[in-house]
């Protein structure tokens, strides 16, 4: 039986069930400083932009479970 290959980048993506993915469009200048912030607090594009959605999503009370 042939052996399976891992798909990606090892530790690039969260175990199954925990996170999903959310493909988007925006300009390249935004996703640059998005990126250099991320770097300069030493976390991950992917957690600032979840908070920056979080927070929105508070202020404007859409999407609430």
């Amino acid at each position: 039986m042939a052996e399976k290959k891992k798909a990606g980048r090892p530790g690039r993506k969260p175990p199954p069930g925990v996170k999903k993915q959310l493909l988007t469009s925006m300009d390249p200048e935004i996703i640059r400083r998005i990126k250099s912030a991320a770097a300069l607090r030493e976390t991950t594009a992917s957690l600032v932009m979840e908070q920056a959605a979080a927070e929105w999503l508070e202020r404007h009370q859409d999407g609430k479970k």
